[in-house]
């Protein structure tokens, strides 16, 4: 039976093809500025005069924008809306897209990747929402549609390094911005014209652990950002951290109170739960602070242009889709623990392998740390994502994806921002210790999963 064939049902919305081609190019666009962006940095800098700190912020004002805002996307849809809040989205990722690729200094461009940020938050859980709508409540349609959706997304991660350097060689930095415009243009067409609103439901705003968890996420990757040029007891990054601290502490009591919270910090007494949200921490935050790293390394170490250095990527991004594709008919037969443990171990081993990167057999190091890291992050994502849906009960399950995204999002901004400091003095140096310290993060989440997951909490 084709794709089409099961999509076309008689509960179905006739429409859903359309459906999944309008939020399809929404999470395309939304995890392609996740990735394409490194390639662009080298250049950035030279063309915007800023060092790796600016660089940082570049990166992490998306990455941040979008992991403080999910969790109240999320629920403003089911308030207002799912179409409303994913047009909204939709506009003004497009916006401040072209913001980004008109801007004429660091404040701006980081302003408007903020404003991007914003955009994808509100775009990629309604774009959930009304996938769900359209397939009218039917199981089979809807593993199929949500699936399709996941790939588009995984494309557009995998194919941002080496279209990056494409565009970066041949028209400029700004260009991996303004790609975004037609694209989103085109998906805004399609929502409205084939995109049916979802029904909504009521209730009320956690506004007081919005706030906290915003000033808590940015004041504690903001630290880690100036600490590299300023150290950590210098007066910002110090005031800071503490105040990172005692945002945490009142966003968790805050939490603790409520009675619809936007964190349920009741699913973290579940130990299968906890271990998965960590793996999820730990995966991101490697993952991002390494891809920063290396692009930086292979560009102003090695003289790599930004096509050569998008194209030194394309092993993992080939065997990463393949890795996706294996795990998830793999996870059918076999229960999610050992497949999440294979994973880590392997990535753990790939990113040891990746700290030899700059000595002898170089090659070898790179690219089949690379790959290495492809196999094992593929295989660790969704074997990870279906420990922590059973960890919860069915209904909650967009509730605990929805914190989870948040949690890796989070992670990813923190690894820029931390394994950026280590650029500071030594590129190479840096390489290596950002690799060895993302080996060990690997190695302590697969301990955990070891004695917090039990076979039949993953099953």
């Amino acid at each position: 039976m084709t794709d089409t064939a099961i999509l076309v049902t008689p509960e179905a919305d006739p429409a859903l093809p359309m459906v999944i081609a309008a939020t399809g190019f929404a999470f395309l666009l939304v995890q392609l500025d996740v990735s394409i962006v490194n390639v662009a940095l080298a250049a950035m800098g030279s063309g915007l005069g800023t060092d790796v700190d600016g660089l940082q912020w570049i990166v992490d004002a998306y990455t941040l924008a979008f992991a403080a805002l999910l969790l109240f996307a999320g629920t403003l849809g089911d308030r207002i809306g799912a179409r409303k809040v994913f047009l909204s989205g939709f506009a003004l990722f497009i916006g401040s897209s072209a913001a980004c690729g008109l801007a004429t200094g660091l404040v701006a461009l980081v302003m408007a990747r903020v404003a991007q940020g914003a955009g994808a938050a509100l775009m990629v859980p309604s774009s959930l929402a009304l996938l769900n709508n359209a397939c009218a409540g039917d199981a089979a349609v809807r593993s199929r549609a949500v699936g399709l959706w996941t790939a588009t997304g995984s494309a557009g991660l995998a194919a941002g390094p080496v279209l990056g350097g494409f565009l970066v060689d041949a028209f400029g930095w700004r260009s991996v911005f303004l790609v975004n415009v037609p694209v989103g243009v085109l998906g805004i067409a399609l929502t409205l014209r084939f995109v049916r609103e979802a029904a909504r439901r009521p209730g009320s705003f956690d506004a007081a652990g919005q706030v906290l968890g915003i000033v808590a996420l940015v004041a504690i990757v903001g630290a880690a950002i100036e600490a590299g040029s300023r150290g950590w007891l210098s007066p910002i990054p110090l005031t800071a951290v503490v105040t990172a601290f005692v945002a945490a502490s009142a966003f968790l009591w805050v939490e603790a109170r409520s009675r619809d919270p936007m964190l349920p910090l009741a699913f973290f007494r579940n130990p299968a739960f906890s271990a998965a949200t960590l793996v999820g921490l730990c995966v991101n935050l490697t993952l991002y602070g390494i891809l920063f790293v290396l692009s930086l390394y292979l560009q102003h170490e090695r003289g790599y242009s930004p096509a050569e250095a998008g194209r030194a990527f394309l092993p993992f991004t080939v065997v990463l889709a393949l890795a996706n594709v294996v795990a998830g008919r793999i996870a059918g037969r076999v229960t999610a623990r050992p497949l999440m443990l294979a994973g880590l171990c392997i990535g753990a081993a790939a990113y040891a392998a990746l700290s030899a990167t700059g000595e002898a057999h170089d090659a070898l190091a790179l690219h089949g740390g690379l790959i290495g890291l492809a196999i094992g992050i593929g295989i660790t994502v969704p074997t990870m994502t279906s420990t922590l849906l059973a960890g919860v009960p069915a209904e909650r399950g967009g509730v605990a994806s929805g914190v989870l995204n948040t949690v890796r999002q989070a992670g990813g901004a923190l690894g820029v921002a931390l394994f950026g400091t280590l650029l500071a003095s030594d590129a190479r140096m840096g390489l290596h210790a950002a690799a060895l310290v993302s080996a060990g993060l690997l190695a302590l989440a697969a301990i955990v999963v070891a004695f917090a997951v039990g076979r039949r909490s993953a099953e």
